[in-house]
């Protein structure tokens, strides 16, 4: 399994780096996890098509997050021509809010039926999701997006990726984490976080209970940026766009 970080922003770009998106292959398909605004242009760079993406697991509805999906949706209609059908979990509402979003940016897009089914499942906590690409297990988090929020664990190929969304600290991180072979985290700030969203010092503090075999640092503002060279940790690991990772 190979995980590619298509985008490791925060919602503004810092350090010139695209919205969160991570591109997951394995040996019986290819998913997303999140999809932000930026995702296709991620997709782009790193020569993925994405009509051999079968899902897209997403953990929280702010456009950072989730945005992306009406672009995919443009482009699978009028570039790509996709066919096969495309599964989009994610919180309670998610279609709705995606309908509204793509009427708002393209008025039209949604009265022409697209050339394949797409298909929205709605997460509820620490319930299992089966689709084709894995399976997906959500788990609450703290982070007010006009809808549930949630780190999302998914099991494919005899590996767990799992990844916090953006959130606070919450015990059930714990869980969503456990003996995962990646988990990547929210870490926006270094020292103080902004609200609803980690540091490294929380996440660093919680260590002994996160027990993936590796942590991938991502979402980092300006002042994680800056600092992120400190971080030597044997488990640690710091998202860059483009970073290919080997699970």
């Amino acid at each position: 399994m190979r995980l590619t970080v298509l985008g490791c922003s925060d919602a503004f770009g810092s350090g010139g780096r695209l919205q969160t998106a991570f591109h997951v292959s394995h040996p019986t398909g290819q998913f997303l996890i999140d999809c932000g605004a930026t995702t296709l242009i991620g997709m782009q760079r790193e020569r993925l098509d994405p009509n051999r993406v079968s899902t897209i697991f997403n953990t929280h509805l702010h456009g950072d997050h989730f945005a992306g999906l009406i672009w995919w949706l443009i482009h699978a209609k009028h570039v790509s021509k996709r066919t096969a059908p495309l599964t989009v979990t994610g919180p309670v509402g998610i279609e709705a809010r995606f309908k509204a979003a793509a009427e708002t940016l393209y008025p039209g897009s949604m009265q022409v039926k697209p050339g394949f089914e797409l298909i929205f499942i709605e997460y509820s906590h620490a319930n299992p999701v089966t689709v084709e690409g894995g399976t997906v297990t959500p788990y609450t988090v703290s982070h007010p997006s006009g809808a549930p929020s949630y780190a999302v664990r998914v099991d494919a190929g005899r590996k767990t990726i799992s990844f916090s969304g953006d959130t606070e600290w919450t015990p059930n991180l714990v869980e969503a984490a456990a003996q995962a072979d990646l988990f990547i985290a929210d870490c926006f700030g270094y020292d103080d976080p902004a609200g609803y969203h980690m540091s490294w010092q929380i996440i660093e503090h919680h260590l002994p209970v996160l027990t993936a075999k590796r942590i991938l640092l991502s979402h980092m503002g300006l002042e994680m940026l800056s600092k992120a060279h400190t971080i030597k940790h044997p488990r640690v690991l710091v998202a860059d766009d483009g970073l290919k990772i080997d699970v």
